[in-house]
């Protein structure tokens, strides 16, 4: 009797073995894939990005995109000749003045037109203050914004709003391919390369990008960031930086 609890108990200790051996190294196999195919989703279509997110990213996860110098507000991406805050992010110069549903009249004496959108000095050095004109709840109001150093933390739903408030139809790019994915542990590296078309003047451009995932022990996305070339994006569609 002895002898067979101890076969029983060695044939369950190396079945255990076995399951965990195979679970680790599953694990970043999963992982691989599923960062490779959220890079991939994430030039496509809007809505199944959306929902590729809403599938894998943890209820408790969180993104932290690039930092940048300004003021930590998203406008409506509507083509209605008005430019109208619809979200703002916590922590941020703009919290301490702008509100959800703020609508900008003017920005340092240009009219916020649609026309003028590109025109708006919306760029600058950290701490140099805006003068601008708002509208809210029927009344304008003058404000002043200091430009500051953004360094967003997102939750899931922040997230999702933030994706929500996208332009569908201008949101796929032309073209998309993963170049490397690195993984150690819990932690993946995407490399990618896209290229895009700015709908306003017609002009294209190309971009590579770093993104990191970490994951959690569910095999969730937990935490991710990542870095891009965005001066050399504006430097394809014909802006230059001067101080």
């Amino acid at each position: 009797m002895q002898t067979v609890i101890r076969w029983a108990t060695v044939v369950a200790i190396a079945m255990t073995t076995t399951a965990v051996f195979a679970a680790n190294h599953e694990a970043p196999k999963h992982n691989k894939e599923v960062a490779s195919d959220w890079m991939i989703s994430a030039c496509g279509e809007l809505a199944p990005f959306i929902a590729y997110i809403e599938k894998h990213m943890a209820d408790d996860g969180v993104f932290m995109p690039a930092r940048y110098v300004g003021f930590g507000f998203q406008l409506d991406s509507n083509p209605e000749d008005e430019m109208r805050v619809v979200l703002v992010t916590p922590n941020t110069p703009a919290s301490k003045v702008l509100r959800q549903g703020d609508v900008f009249v003017s920005v340092n004496g240009v009219p916020s037109t649609f026309e003028n959108r590109d025109k708006m000095t919306f760029r600058g050095k950290p701490g140099e203050p805006v003068p601008a004109v708002i509208l809210r709840d029927g009344k304008e109001m003058e404000i002043e914004v200091n430009r500051g150093v953004i360094e967003a933390v997102n939750n899931k739903e922040r997230v999702l709003k933030g994706l929500g408030l996208a332009d569908a139809e201008d949101w796929p790019a032309d073209s998309c391919s993963v170049v490397e994915v690195v993984a150690e542990g819990k932690v993946v590296y995407v490399h990618r390369e896209w290229s895009d078309t700015e709908s306003e003047t017609g002009y294209k451009f190309k971009q590579r990008d770093v993104t990191r995932f970490e994951f959690n022990e569910a095999g969730k996305v937990s935490k991710l960031w990542g870095l891009g070339e965005d001066q050399f994006v504006l430097e394809q569609l014909g802006y230059t930086i001067t101080r």
